[in-house]
């Protein structure tokens, strides 16, 4: 049986509560990521999420969701001196969301550098307002309407409906021509 138990922390005292919750006993680091909430009313920005488990008792395996909000353009503290491990996750939150993990050291001396994107990508593709190039230039397949194709069905002078985009596609002067 898994008990998961999510908790709300502080962003200036992110790597004190885990390690807080390390010395719990929940010494296993699962994953890191973020999830877009910039369009939140009350605080927009990004939550950083790692999951944690505790592995000492298999038969009743528990684990935590630690759960930080890091403003549009913030650092949050990263999570390297406490798990070696975080650095991949937290290259990967880096490039995909933008996200600046503050004392970042994965023994290289490098830095937070590109990880997953192909040289020369440009943008945050996990943001929601990342324009989804693929949508430039192929039609989104839900965009044909009843009534819209290749003249089966079309009543002369009927009024067509509204045209849907699924979100992040661009309109339609974005994109080479």
């Amino acid at each position: 049986m898994k008990v998961t138990q999510a908790v709300e922390i502080p962003l200036a005292e992110w790597v004190s509560s885990v390690g807080d919750h390390v010395s719990q006993g929940f010494s296993y680091f699962d994953w890191l990521t973020a999830v877009d909430q910039t369009d939140a009313t009350d605080e927009p920005g990004f939550d950083v999420v790692v999951h944690l488990l505790d592995v000492t008792a298999p038969e009743r395996l528990r684990s935590v969701l630690l759960r930080t909000r890091v403003p549009d353009g913030a650092a949050v503290a990263s999570l390297t001196p406490v798990f070696h491990g975080a650095a991949w996750h937290e290259r990967e939150t880096h490039e995909m969301f933008g996200i600046d993990f503050a004392g970042f050291d994965d023994g290289t001396g490098l830095g937070l550098r590109p990880l997953l994107l192909p040289d020369g990508f440009e943008g945050t593709p996990l943001r929601k307002s990342f324009m989804l190039a693929a949508r430039a230039s192929k039609p989104w397949p839900g965009a044909k309407e009843p009534g819209e194709g290749h003249g089966e069905g079309l009543r002369s002078g009927a009024p067509s409906r509204r045209r849907v985009q699924a979100p992040g596609v661009p309109p339609p002067e974005w994109g080479p021509r």
